[in-house]
């Protein structure tokens, strides 16, 4: 009798032990935002249940992967990468283009060649809009002091983040 006994205490432990739902599984959930402890945004990762339901979804870090769900985060990714790829290119062409730039300012100056004032990255940003069409941000033209004389300077003029063109500036009295 207490074989039997012991028999079926040990089929019920084994069950418990191994799980008698099955395997249970991760959820996936795409991440909305980026996750310092999980990931990147647009990644797909494994997390708990009560994670997913109690953190993630309640603060929109994640929502659940499902099929189509993941099919759409790849296309946004690819279409995001796609679109930065084109600004750069665009960035590229237009540091070309100016680079190839000869702008002329021309401001009043007295006999010796000294301006009355200066040339500042806003007169330089004004002129290239002038001149190209391209809009350059003021703050984006490294000047080291503005410029007090007439003559010819070579400015460093940042397109993007990284993407840089150098413009010959002439500076003529008027």
């Amino acid at each position: 009798m207490w074989a039997t006994g012991e028999a079926s205490v040990a089929v019920a432990a084994t069950a418990t032990a191994t799980g008698s739902r099955g395997h249970a599984t991760m959820p996936q959930a795409i991440l909305l935002q980026d996750v310092e402890s999980l990931g990147a945004r647009g990644a797909v990762v494994d997390v708990s249940a009560g994670y997913l339901r109690n953190y993630l979804l309640p603060r929109k870090l994640a929502q659940p992967a499902t099929q189509g769900s993941i099919e759409a985060a790849t296309r946004q990714r690819e279409s995001a990468e796609r679109v930065k790829r084109e600004a750069e290119e665009r960035a590229q062409e237009n540091a070309a283009v100016l680079g190839r730039t000869v702008l002329t300012i021309p401001q009043q100056a007295g006999d010796d060649g000294r301006l009355f004032g200066s040339v500042t990255p806003q007169d330089i940003a004004d002129a290239i809009r002038d001149a190209r069409g391209i809009r350059v941000d003021r703050r984006k033209i490294h000047l080291e002091e503005p410029l007090r004389h007439v003559g010819t300077y070579m400015v460093v003029v940042e397109v993007v983040d990284g993407v840089t063109a150098t413009i010959k500036t002439m500076v003529v009295a008027a």
